[in-house]
């Protein structure tokens, strides 16, 4: 639990939304997110400022973009699965069944494999070639990559205090390195679960594309059409972290997140006045979460026909 909410705390300091200081929002970033959670704050400046920009688009928003794992949108599954009978794409994964295989891959190894692999590919790419390695960049590790290359072997070495810090605290109480780091591994499966379930919930059941076949490419029908919320509450707000307000928190970023509630009838009412009221959607919790399951088995059965019917 107190990872998890760690987690949507960097979040609101990555967001520069608690203190009116730029420099104080990114200082406490960089503390909560390395030195409490292990993870580079330039990797997640990296995929987060993506995700923001162009959310769901799936040529520059990393989220949506794991073909090899997972088909995503109506077109992803369509141009996969021609490139796949061309002998261009490899034949990975049976996408007709990933809304099954969803359950063992999706929530339980995101943080513990793919997030920590990424953050290793990310900080040491950097550190030692100048460089990421990883399919796309963005301004956020051109900004990082001003200070040299002496910036992200900083972000390791504090990445590296969290493990002494983990070291000293839990290696006595249960007996050992081996020990601790089976404890870490378990507590970043759970609150894998945890991430994967809120994060996906507002966007994998919407519009995903490429940019070059998004016909709204004004700010405001970015976000709409990328994004839902889920209904608020005492405890869907703290299971949260507040990202239950995914549209507001797309429309207004750098907002305090106890604010979303406030605004979203003005949104609302925006939406109305421009005849696309029936564009800001909004769910149960449970719901929410269902829709992720049923739209991957309908992508998986767009890449089906089109694999095999096609």
């Amino acid at each position: 639990t107190a990872q998890a909410q760690a987690g949507w705390l960097q979040h609101d300091f990555g967001h520069l939304s608690v203190f009116r200081s730029r420099r104080l929002n990114l200082l406490f970033h960089r503390f909560v997110i390395i030195h409490m959670k292990a993870a580079s704050s330039a990797w997640w400046n990296y995929r987060h400022y993506l995700h923001h920009a162009k959310p769901n688009i799936s040529d520059a928003d990393p989220d949506v973009n794991m073909p090899h794992v997972f088909m995503l949108g109506e077109e992803m599954p369509k141009r996969w699965a021609k490139r796949q009978k061309e002998g261009k794409a490899p034949k990975v994964m049976p996408y007709n069944r990933q809304h099954q295989y969803w359950w063992a891959i999706g929530p339980p190894l995101l943080l513990p494999l793919y997030f920590h692999y990424e953050n290793i590919s990310y900080i040491f790419g950097n550190a030692i070639f100048g460089r990421s390695g990883l399919p796309r960049d963005s301004y956020a590790t051109k900004r990082y990559l001003g200070h040299g290359r002496k910036f992200f072997w900083e972000e390791a070495a504090l990445m590296i205090s969290f493990f002494v810090r983990w070291h000293y605290m839990y290696g006595p109480v249960v007996g050992g390195a081996w020990a601790w780091f089976t404890l870490y591994m378990v507590v970043r499966t759970v609150e894998s679960h945890w991430f994967v379930w809120v994060t996906q919930m507002s966007h994998i059941p919407m519009a995903i594309g490429k940019y070059a076949s998004t016909k709204e490419r004004d700010w405001l029908s970015l976000q709409i059409n990328a994004t839902c919320n889920v209904d608020g509450g005492w405890f869907n707000d703290w299971f949260t972290g507040h990202l239950n307000y995914q549209i507001e928190h797309h429309l207004f970023p750098t907002m305090p997140r106890h604010n979303y509630a406030k605004v979203a009838p003005l949104v609302k009412s925006l939406l109305e006045k421009h005849g696309k009221r029936d564009r800001y959607i909004s769910k149960s919790l449970l719901g929410a979460f269902g829709d992720i399951v049923s739209s991957l088995e309908r992508y998986g059965h767009v890449w089906e026909h089109a694999y095999f019917e096609g």
